[in-house]
This record gives structure tokens, sequence and C-alpha cells, in this order.
């Protein structure tokens, strides 16, 4: 498989904050060998609340807000290659982590929501069908990536063939 070890999407969920910002509720790294999902406190007090459209609420959260860039940080260190969805996500992930996120828009992905998720999440709050909550949406990404990856490696490896690639041996 084409770089697959190396290569990681970061898919996170959201709310807005008080003054419109965006805070990380969710966040998932997907890769070959890694799944990882983190589930973020609210950075400030706030009653329990959440999103009809993703299904997360802020008392779903484990860890402490002010840890987002460290458990981020040292999560993806191992991986060569970063992608995520779309300029928002890129620029978040990008300024949170100080690495080069590339764009998953850019090389022609499906959004989200035209996805046919063959991954499924096991949290409670992600149990209905409707719901794209980051785990299935990175891997639903992360395939895709693969998907591009390994068609690009081979249409480079076939302009790179001769027309006339077997060996006649003549014998008498």
């Amino acid at each position: 498989m084409v770089g697959a070890s190396r290569e990681a999407v970061i898919d996170f969920k959201f709310l807005r904050g008080r003054q419109n910002e965006t805070f990380v509720n969710e966040l998932c790294i997907a890769s070959l060998t890694i799944s990882e999902t983190f589930r973020f406190k609210s950075p400030y007090k706030v009653s329990d609340h959440g999103s009809s459209e993703n299904g997360i609420n802020w008392a779903d959260g484990l860890i402490e807000y002010k840890d987002l860039h460290t458990v981020v940080t040292e999560a993806v260190a191992g991986f060569a290659h970063l992608y995520a969805y779309g300029v928002s996500k890129v620029t978040f992930i990008s300024c949170l982590t100080g690495r080069t996120i590339h764009n998953l828009e850019d090389m022609g992905c499906h959004t989200a929501y035209s996805f046919s998720h063959k991954h499924w999440c096991t949290m409670s709050c992600h149990k209905f069908p409707k719901i794209a909550c980051a785990t299935k949406t990175a891997h639903s990404f992360y395939d895709s990536l693969m998907h591009y990856l390994q068609t690009k490696d081979y249409v480079q490896s076939l302009s790179n063939m001769s027309r006339h690639t077997a060996s006649f041996v003549a014998a008498l």
C-alpha cells in the first residue's frame, strides 16, 4: 500500500463558543494502523447542550480543553503527511500543530456527507446512522485518500512503462 503507514487524516467536530469561536469537541486521527478519537471538555463553564447535526455534547468530553494542543501534537508526531478536509479545518489544525496539513478537498475528495460509511463508531451518542461523527468521517476520508494515492501511483507507473514490456526469446 502506497505510504499507508506514513499518512494520517484528522477530522474533528466542534461547537461554537460565546464569541462564535470554534471549540473542538471530538477529534479523530485515522491511519492504516491507528484510530484515536479524543473527546474534549468545554473550555469554560457551560450548561450541557449539544448539536442535533452531529450528536455531540460538551458533557461527553473527557480531556481538558487546555490540553488540546499537546494531545493533538503528540498524536500526530509519528506521521510524515497529515490531511484534513476543507480550508477551515486545514487552517485550524495547521495553526494548532504548526505543521503543513494537506487539503483533501484539493485532491477531489468527496464531502463527508456523500460517504456511505464503512466504519462505525462505538460511542452511544453516535449510534444513529445519519450522525457523521469525527471517527466515521476520518476513516472515510482516509479510505478516499488511500484510493487517491494508489490511483496516482498506478497512473505514474503506467506512464513510466515503455510500449513493449515483454522480452521474446527466439529458439531454433
